[in-house]
């Protein structure tokens, strides 16, 4: 099951698990999209779903257990940007980004972890953001959110241990996907070159790789974690983002 499975990260995770061999339950609000990627890949099966919507994350998780069979795995992806400094922030901007950045990955672990829980396997990967461990200008909300998202991962993987489910995040950096472009504004050129070498004017370094993520990049190591050649990891707390914060 993943989510946000409609565009740029959640659709290259459902294309690697695919490819895999998994059967995926892809979620997202967006139904056109979700349509265009099943079109493509026979392997998943398109759920419209907004995951800030507690009882509709319950019966989603309840018809895909029935259609598909158990979720043994849960990839959580699905998440809104809305950039302002932090004191102009709205309180409905804020709402927004919580209820999809950090309740819906609230609602969709309950909804499956207990789950996993008895049967006694699992694997759950939270992608959050490296912004949740270093700060960046007007994205106090985002990075609030995913920080929230990234703890709460962590602090399910250590009760569900026990149990025999993981619960790991895999942390990006820039990545090219529509919500990265939809920060660059019509110079895209130039904005991407200011993301790769840094930008002092907004405290932020570079990218020492030289390159901004694919969304492919973030996938791979998604896959990676929720696979069994992962078995003895979980808490962890995977940065992908070419070195961009320094692991600070």
């Amino acid at each position: 099951m993943v989510t946000g499975a409609g565009q740029g990260i959640g659709a290259a995770v459902a294309r690697a698990l695919a490819a895999e061999g998994a059967v995926v339950a892809a979620v997202d609000r967006n139904a056109g999209a979700l349509a265009t990627l099943a079109e493509h890949t026979a392997a998943v099966h398109p759920y419209e779903l907004d995951v800030s919507d507690a009882r509709a994350v319950e019966a989603a998780v309840d018809g895909i257990e029935r259609r598909l069979g158990p979720v043994d795995v849960l990839v959580n992806v699905a998440g809104i940007l809305r950039t302002a400094p932090a004191v102009e922030l709205t309180d409905q901007d804020w709402a927004d980004t919580f209820a999809v950045n950090t309740t819906g990955v609230f609602h969709t672990c309950r909804a499956v972890g207990g789950r996993m829980a008895g049967r006694g396997r699992g694997a759950v990967v939270t992608v959050g953001s490296n912004a949740a461990g270093v700060p960046r200008a007007g994205m106090a909300a985002y990075a609030a959110s995913k920080a929230a998202a990234t703890m709460f991962t962590r602090c399910l993987g250590l009760e569900l241990a026990r149990s025999g489910v993981r619960c790991n995040i895999v942390s990006p950096g820039s990545t090219d996907t529509a919500m990265q472009r939809a920060l660059w504004g019509e110079d895209a050129e130039a904005a991407e070159r200011r993301v790769v070498e840094g930008d002092p004017g907004s405290w932020r370094v570079g990218i020492p790789l030289g390159r901004i993520a694919a969304p492919a990049d973030i996938a791979e190591a998604v896959v990676f974690l929720a696979s069994d050649r992962a078995r003895h990891i979980t808490m962890h707390d995977l940065y992908v983002d070419g070195g961009a914060t320094l692991r600070a």
